[in-house]
């Protein structure tokens, strides 16, 4: 009787401590999800946070650093997402996301050149159901309105509203471009859907007034 209660306590001590394991083991597949969740909460610091800690944990984790750049990025750190960014793809040199990503970061600060690199090499590679093919070919048509080239703007902007049609400040910066290269019927049709899109867009409006005084 004495043997038997000793095995039962073992057993039931086995058992327990595989419930610990397996217990830890969800824990943890929980915690690689933290960084995601907290990204698409607003909460970047804490996202950037667990980040650190799991690539100090793997440091060849790729997913890590796309969390961590896109919260860098929201967060208006750009400088240490384009750093960190840059570290990502050593690691992993044809993952679009980073490259998008390291394409935003350049962009803000105002890197035009590098950041048309980046945008140029994931519309290249990107598949047409890529999430962030039409925000690649929005920050590519704003470089080339901040380089005075209106024509490529209007086609770079152009298949961002393709891509992504209920953006109305993405149709407004269409019309922008168009109305800088002088082609005001197109310019127009680009600022009415934008004001389709919200009636109460000062921008177009003011932009449709433009363009409609120019085809007079």
């Amino acid at each position: 009787m004495y043997n038997g209660e000793i095995k039962m306590k073992k057993t039931a001590l086995l058992i327990f401590v595989l419930l610990l394991i397996q217990t830890a083991s969800v824990f943890a597949q929980t915690q690689q999800k933290d960084a995601l969740v907290l990204y698409h909460n607003g909460k970047y610091k804490e996202s950037v946070q667990v980040c650190e800690e799991e690539l100090k944990e793997n440091p060849n984790r790729i997913d890590s650093y796309v969390v961590m750049c896109w919260s860098l990025v929201k967060n208006k750190q750009y400088a240490e997402a384009e750093q960190r960014a840059t570290e990502g793809l050593a690691v992993s040199a044809y993952d679009l996301r980073l490259i998008e990503i390291l394409g935003e970061a350049r962009y803000y600060l105002g890197k035009n050149n590098g950041a048309m690199e980046q945008f140029q090499k994931y519309v290249a590679n990107a598949n047409e159901s890529s999430s962030r093919l039409g925000t690649a070919y929005y920050f590519m048509g704003e470089i080339y309105i901040r380089q005075a080239r209106y024509q490529h703007a209007d086609i770079a902007l152009s298949s961002a509203v393709k891509k992504e049609p209920l953006y109305e400040n993405w149709w407004i910066r269409l019309g922008y471009a168009r109305e800088m290269a002088g082609n005001y019927l197109e310019a127009l049709e680009a600022y009415d859907e934008a004001l389709r899109l919200n009636p109460s867009s000062v921008d177009a409006s003011r932009g449709r007034d433009r363009v409609k005084e120019k085809i007079k």
